[in-house]
């Protein structure tokens, strides 16, 4: 199966970092971000990898190169000017075939594991679903929650989980978005919701959204002093 990083946002509230460097370029624990990603999905048997970008976009072709190096094959999908979430998957469906596939947000870190993905994309293909979303505990950030889950089930209800920017989709969900428009995702995603076409799970791991310089620091000494107690 194939996962698509997202990489093209412009990481307003981390600036001056993002001036010169693209968001996911961002290094946490002496990497950055979006190689845990890779190095993560790799791990998984996940290799086949498409990567949209804008803001910077080259240095981040110049960075990850072809993926050789991490065991992946990386393609590009230049926006040119970000087209938002929903935007820029359809933009870059001519490269991810027509199986579901998983999409994961480049600014976030998490521990999930990505190895159930392709067998949850398996579900998913012969089901009447058409995305399957990963939710975590609601951050200070986002107290109220983004979706409900009801036995693997994702809805709009109580209590509510934050959707982790993990997530698979079947192309067709982005079948109706012109190629090159700017289109956001949680529209879709509700549209879905209340249909009943989105199943879900419940990550109670590691998960942190990489939004601020403080989150990046917080990020950065929690890998250093977990790398530091593996090796005392």
């Amino acid at each position: 199966m194939k996962a698509m990083i997202l990489a093209a946002g412009r990481g307003e509230r981390m600036r001056p970092l993002t001036d010169h460097t693209p968001k996911p370029l961002l290094a946490a624990g002496g990497k950055p971000l979006i190689v845990w990603h890779i190095e993560r999905l790799v791990a998984a048997g996940i290799t086949d990898l498409v990567i949209n970008h804008a803001h910077l976009g080259q240095q981040i072709e110049q960075s990850l190169g072809d993926g050789s190096r991490f065991g992946a094959s990386i393609s590009y999908s230049n926006e040119g000017a970000a087209l938002e979430t929903a935007g820029g998957i359809a933009f870059a469906l001519p490269r991810l075939g027509e199986q579901p596939f998983a999409v994961i947000n480049g600014d976030i870190y998490c521990d999930y594991d990505f190895s159930p993905l392709p067998g949850h994309a398996a579900t998913l293909a012969n089901s009447d679903d058409l995305a399957h979303l990963v939710l975590v505990e609601n951050p200070a950030h986002n107290p109220q929650g983004d979706f409900g889950l009801q036995e693997q089930r994702v809805i709009d209800g109580a209590p509510k989980f934050t959707f982790s920017g993990i997530g698979l989709y079947k192309p067709t969900l982005f079948a109706n978005i012109p190629r090159g428009s700017k289109a956001p995702l949680a529209p879709l995603l509700r549209e879905q919701i209340a249909y009943g076409h989105v199943s879900g799970e419940y990550h109670d791991g590691i998960w942190l959204d990489i939004g601020t310089p403080e989150r990046l620091t917080e990020l950065d000494k929690r890998l250093r002093a977990k790398h530091n107690a593996a090796h005392d």
